[in-house]
């Protein structure tokens, strides 16, 4: 079962609404005692379904987790979907400058405030999750797999797990450097993080910058995963083939 409805991220967008979706197992149904992990998701609209996604084509998410039997309820949140960089704005940690738009402001900050104070306390108010650190995981793509690595980082008393799949490392490389080496981080913090060898042989540079990133929490003690996927692409067909690899991360020993 999907549930969406209308919200507002008032700091970022003002009353302008955006869908968010929530996921919980059918099996809530039967046993009202079930409380489930959580795994926040950007890019909300490409998550669950083919007709709300950007490009005709989603993750699959639900189908995948009724298949498996999954116990897990994914909350995810649609991007601003402005036509002068907003999206890319509000999924930055840092100031930037973008081909497309020329300089834009990192509002990644203001974004998971609102994660965590108005999105969160909702989900757990309205599903049976199980609300703890050690239960709240964080994934994205792209843009979005930049601010599940910023999350699990900056916001690391809230998330205990990440997936980063094909993140931006290439966005403000040395202010990235600079969190992962001096944020403190608890040490069962989990990150997944993988490429598409498509993607970087269009763009070599960022395999040193992916390594480098991989690195860097692992001489934190973070527990990584890294993984470059044989022929992947940057869309989501590719990024809804990982699903077993990021959750089987995600969920070892949950």
């Amino acid at each position: 079962m999907v549930e969406k409805w209308p919200v507002t991220v008032p700091e970022l967008s003002g009353d302008a609404p955006r869908g968010a979706y929530v996921y919980v197992p059918d099996e809530a149904r039967q046993n009202p005692w079930a409380r489930y992990p959580v795994l926040y998701m950007f890019d909300g609209h490409n998550v669950f379904f083919d007709t709300d996604a950007t490009y005709g084509k989603s993750w699959g998410m639900k189908e995948y987790l009724e298949r498996t039997g999954t116990p897990l309820i994914v909350a995810a949140v649609e991007c601003n979907h402005g036509a002068h960089g907003e999206r890319l704005s509000e999924y930055s940690p840092f100031d930037f400058r973008a081909p497309e738009f020329g300089p834009l402001p990192g509002r990644g900050q203001e974004t998971m405030d609102w994660f965590v104070r108005a999105f969160k306390p909702t989900v757990d108010a309205r599903f049976p999750t199980l609300p703890d650190r050690e239960h709240t995981f964080i994934a994205g793509s792209s843009m979005g797999g930049l601010m599940a690595l910023y999350a699990v980082t900056a916001y690391n008393r809230v998330f205990s797990r990440a997936a980063a799949l094909s993140p931006s490392v290439m966005v403000a490389p040395d202010r990235m450097k600079r969190l992962l080496v001096e944020v403190p981080l608890e040490r069962d913090t989990v990150v997944y993080m993988d490429y598409g060898s498509q993607e970087l042989a269009r763009h070599p540079a960022v395999t040193k910058r992916f390594a480098a990133v991989a690195g860097a929490l692992m001489e934190r003690g973070v527990h990584v995963t890294a993984r470059i996927v044989p022929g992947g692409e940057h869309c989501e067909a590719s990024w809804e083939k990982q699903i077993p690899f990021f959750l089987g991360t995600l969920l070892y020993e949950r």
